[in-house]
């Protein structure tokens, strides 16, 4: 999985083929599972060739993809069901929300 052309390959970013044949590299920021469906929450990843190497940023808009499994692998559905991709998001937040919650609390 080579995304940023520097042939060092990264477990954490993925690359997606859109109906065009165009590749499009993601990186994995959570994953969850929501009525018994697994879901990848995805991020676009944006590269700048500032100074030495490539800077690797985050887009700024996340993707849902439920996880089916295709012949003992993987794959990515894009989730066009408008209740379930609410469903999921609305999950996302909450874990999301309480992450960060709990970052700010005071250890013991």
């Amino acid at each position: 999985m080579n995304g940023n052309g520097s042939g060092e390959e990264r477990e954490d970013i993925l690359i997606l083929v859109d109906e065009e044949g165009n590749e499009h590299d993601f990186a994995l920021i959570d994953r969850i599972e929501v009525n018994n469906n697994d879901y990848a929450i995805l991020v676009p990843v944006i590269y700048t060739d500032e100074g030495e190497g490539d800077e690797v940023m985050l887009g700024e808009d996340a993707y849902i993809f439920r996880v089916e499994e295709l012949d003992e692998e993987d794959s990515l559905v894009e989730v066009d069901d408008e209740d379930e991709w609410n469903k999921v998001a609305s999950a996302w937040n909450e874990k999301s929300g309480n992450l960060s919650d709990s970052d700010n609390e005071e250890p013991f």
